[in-house]
């Protein structure tokens, strides 16, 4: 299968258009996630759930969708007693899941002319702690832990088939130089993303130009922004990633700006599809090129950032 559908995808003249959060369509569709694994427990349960949630990205007009992997791996699969040969059968479920959503569209929609892509959704170190460190940067682990969790995920994921490794919601600029490292070492062009606590740093404090030019020449990282990220920060952001990769693609598709509750799994404000539309237009005009939702960003918000782009 050929690795370059990606590459192309950010060579045209118009942005690329992602999908919202993955949980919060299953929600919607009435799926219980309220585990240590979050979507990826659907993968043993309730597969089909996960192909629904993908469609529906797709049929507003999503063109790169990510699988349910996000806090997929090892150690979290462990934890319900699986093997490691288990657990990778099923990370590797998440990548076929999303290609049978997408063969499921192509044949609904055999005028469309571009193929969606799929992204394999990596997610931090504290994804898999579930304990919300992801949102802090501060494991309290050594660079050695971190490059063995990430090494074992990104080669499975290298020879998924997925046309981007997607590292998403990296904190720190610690984790940052090991994935810099491990990713010169896979074949399939990537993607990565950081959390940020405000519109000049990444959740650990380090700031976002110094995290980012970790990739500015990295040969396999073709696109480098943030996610989970409050959205009134994303301009800023974007303009100053820009200016530390200036020949790297730049993405930006942040969480709603609702407040997380780690304690009860709670959400708290509101934004509408609207007001996502009219923060695209400004996320593009600051030097996006890739645009999407993360967190409580659902079908209806993605479909009028299109509408709003197109």
């Amino acid at each position: 299968m050929s690795r370059k559908p990606f590459l192309k995808a950010l060579a045209r003249d118009v942005p690329l258009i992602l999908d919202g959060g993955l949980a919060t369509q299953l929600e919607a569709q009435g799926c219980y996630i309220g585990n240590a694994l979050w979507s990826a427990s659907l993968l043993q349960t309730n597969p089909d759930e996960i192909v629904a949630a993908t469609r529906a990205y797709l049929e507003v007009g999503a063109e790169c969708v990510a699988t349910a992997s996000y806090q997929a791996s090892r150690e979290g699969f462990a934890t319900l007693g699986l093997s490691a040969s288990e657990a990778d059968e099923l990370m590797l479920l998440s990548v076929a899941l999303a290609r049978r959503a997408l063969e499921e569209y192509r044949r609904a929609h055999p005028e469309s002319r571009f193929v969606p892509l799929i992204a394999a959704s990596l997610g931090p170190y504290g994804a898999m702690l579930h304990d919300g460190s992801e949102y802090k940067g501060d494991y309290g682990v050594a660079a050695g832990t971190l490059r063995q969790f990430h090494a074992s995920r990104l080669a499975l994921f290298d020879h998924s088939g997925a046309d981007v490794l997607a590292l998403e919601t990296i904190p720190s600029r610690l984790e940052a130089e090991v994935l810099a490292e491990l990713l010169a070492n896979c074949a399939t062009p990537a993607w990565i993303s950081f959390s940020c606590r405000d519109g000049a740093h990444v959740v650990d404090g380090a700031p976002i130009e110094d995290v980012a030019a970790l990739f500015d020449e990295h040969p396999r990282v073709a696109a480098v922004g943030i996610n989970c990220t409050p959205p009134q920060f994303v301009p800023e952001l974007v303009r100053r990633i820009r200016e530390a990769v200036p020949g790297k693609a730049v993405m930006a598709y942040p969480n709603s700006g609702e407040t997380y509750r780690v304690e009860d799994n709670s959400w708290s404000g509101t934004v509408t599809p609207g007001d996502c539309a009219a923060a695209a237009r400004r996320w593009v005009e600051a030097g996006a090129s890739i645009v999407g939702g993360c967190c409580r960003m659902g079908p209806e918000h993605i479909q009028a950032m299109r509408h709003v782009l197109r």
